[in-house]
């Protein structure tokens, strides 16, 4: 499960306004590289909506079934805000619901008959 935690507002390629929402998943054990003791943390992921600023607002507490994967993608910087530091970054979190995965890939696709 993945719960809203806020909402974002982003400029579209074209110049519009769209709306977006934070989701975070549950608690997931670390271990440290540096002490080598367990801690928790939890991903989040953005997932843009067609949704106005209203409907994404009612949304946040709400739990949605899935989890949030680390997905692989080209290298890109990213700045730490916390220490200001610049590190490369070759993945993504990204929200994904198992059970639409599933059905996507039983469904046939439909084939003409001679």
């Amino acid at each position: 499960m993945v719960v809203v935690k806020e909402v974002k507002s982003y400029e579209s390629n074209q110049g519009k306004e769209f709306f977006g929402l934070i989701v975070q998943s549950g608690a997931i054990p670390v271990r440290s590289k540096d002490s080598g003791r367990i801690y928790l943390t939890a991903k989040t992921a953005f997932v843009p909506t067609t949704f106005d600023e209203l409907m994404c607002n009612s949304l946040v507490g709400t739990e949605f079934p899935g989890t949030i994967k680390q997905i692989a993608c080209e290298a890109y910087e990213f700045t730490v805000k916390e220490t200001g530091e610049v590190v490369i970054m070759n993945h993504r979190w990204e929200y994904v619901d198992d059970s639409l995965e599933i059905i996507e890939k039983q469904v046939v696709e439909k084939t003409s008959v001679f």
